[in-house]
This record gives structure tokens, sequence and C-alpha cells, in this order.
């Protein structure tokens, strides 16, 4: 596992994971809300017997930067950051997995460069309920009120112990090794303790609400084979016939639910995950 500072056409600097693995094939490894690229490290590490393997730090998370004054976080910046880092890393054929919020990432990515992808993968990442209804004054007013406060909440933690605690606590199938890992990696120590690493911004309700028809405009355009990955005890997701729904916006599609796995599939199952995704590979 090598790790990488990326100067990106949008000003930022990214930071990615990258296993060198062998052939002309990436598989590029997008983090939910408020994670980090070395979530994917069990995954990673199987694929890369068989391809190349990139995991970025979505801004604002991980190791990569944070915006600056004046600034916010926008889903069509993820995209944009994604497209460059692709750009940079990515060898000739590109296989993009997405978890949860990464998911929507790559949704929209695959939408945008539907001719640069060999296959995409959403792992619990169609999206989350539409939120149309709930855009209009009284949001932009939250939004408002929430971004005054929202850096200057952030949670400090006495130890690295109640890092993991709290890990543990949001997500009861979550092993203490894994755990443990990921709070060493995802948090950064400060004067009075331990802190996360993502952007408290993130922790605002943000001035547009999720749109369904939008995301439907950009699934309707990939055009490579689509797999979506549930996790069957995953509390975090959508109603059944609404999964459904959403897929059959994808050209070609296959449908898998991974036992004994919540929502964060790739960190309960990360063996069935990476065979899940090695099927992918062009024959």
């Amino acid at each position: 596992m090598n790790s990488h500072r990326i100067s990106l056409a949008t000003g930022l600097e990214a930071h990615a994971l990258e296993w060198d693995g062998p052939g002309d094939l990436t598989y590029v490894l997008v983090h939910g809300f408020t994670d980090l690229a070395y979530g994917w490290r069990r995954v990673a590490e199987r694929l890369a017997l068989h391809a190349h393997v990139i995991a970025p730090d979505l801004r604002g998370h991980g190791d990569s930067a944070w915006l600056g004054a004046g600034g916010y976080y926008h889903f069509m910046d993820y995209v944009a950051d994604l497209d460059d880092l692709i750009g940079q890393l990515a060898r000739t054929n590109v296989i993009l997995v997405g978890h949860s919020m990464g998911g929507s990432v790559s949704g929209y990515y695959a939408g945008t460069r539907p001719g640069r992808l060999t296959a995409l993968a959403l792992i619990e990442g169609l999206g989350p309920p539409d939120m149309a209804a709930l855009e209009g004054p009284t949001r932009t007013a939250m939004w408002i009120d929430s971004w005054r406060a929202a850096r200057s909440k952030g949670k400090v933690m006495a130890s690295l112990d109640e890092a993991i605690a709290r890990l543990r606590k949001h997500d009861e199938l979550l092993d203490e090794d894994l755990a443990r890992e990921l709070a060493e990696h995802g948090t950064r120590a400060t004067e009075h303790g331990l802190t996360w690493k993502h952007d408290p911004l993130h922790m605002t309700m943000g001035p547009y609400a999720y749109r369904v028809e939008t995301a439907m405009k950009y699934w309707q355009r990939v055009t490579c084979p689509v797999l979506v990955i549930d996790g069957e005890q995953s509390r975090m997701n959508l109603p059944l016939p609404e999964r459904a729904a959403r897929r059959a916006h994808f050209a070609s599609h296959r449908h898998v639910v991974v036992a004994n796995a919540g929502h964060a599939v790739a960190r309960h199952q990360p063996a069935r995950t990476a065979e899940l995704l090695l099927e992918l590979r062009p024959r």
C-alpha cells in the first residue's frame, strides 16, 4: 500500500492509497460519508492480487484537503475531483466502486463519463430517500444557521479507545481489530484530544436536496455493466420496492444481497465483497 498526494485541476490537494497490482485494469474504490480510503484496505489487498487498485480520500475526508474559508461541499465537486484523479492515476480499464455516499458520487460520474468505465459497482449506493419536497427557504435557513457553528463543534475524544467505542456503537458488526485500525487512521491529535479527520462542515444539512429525478438522468446514461450490492442486515437502505425501481434505470445490472453484512458491507464481509468485484473483470 502506497500513499499519494495529488494536485487536482479543481485546485485542491487529494490523498489516495494505491496497491500496485498487475495488468491494465484499475479498481477505483470510493468511500462513503465521513469515512476514508483506509476503510477499503481488506478489500483492496484481495483485489490487488489481480489488478491495480486506488482508493481516494474525498475532499474534506481522511488526509485530503479541507475547503478554505467560504467554501462548501457539493456532490458535483466530488465528481470533478474523481474525474481528475482517475485521469491521473488509473490505467486503461476502470472498474469504479462506490459505497453509500460514494455510490451516489460514482453513479453521477458513470453517467457523466459513460465511455470511461469497464464496470460500475454500487454498494448500498443508490442514494438516500428523495428530498425534493424539503428544498426551499426553511432548508436554506437551516443551512446558514448550521454553517455558522459547524467547525466549532468538532467532536473531541479523550483517547483512541473512545474513538473505537464510538465506531462500534454505530456499527455493531464492526470487529474490534478493524475498529482500532480505522480509529488510528481516521483521527488526528489536537491539544484537547483526538478529533475525526473529516471536516465538521460535512455534518451540516446542505442547501440543495437530493433529487431522484436528477440522479435518474445519470443512471440512464450508464452503458457498462452495473453490480448493485446490499447488506442483508442493513438498517440504512431504502425500502425494497424503491431499491428495485432505482436499479431498473440501469441498462444492464445485477443485484446481490450479502449475508451477515450491514450497511458497511466491505467492512463486514471483505472476502465476499472482493469476490463479487473480481467477477466484474473483463473476460
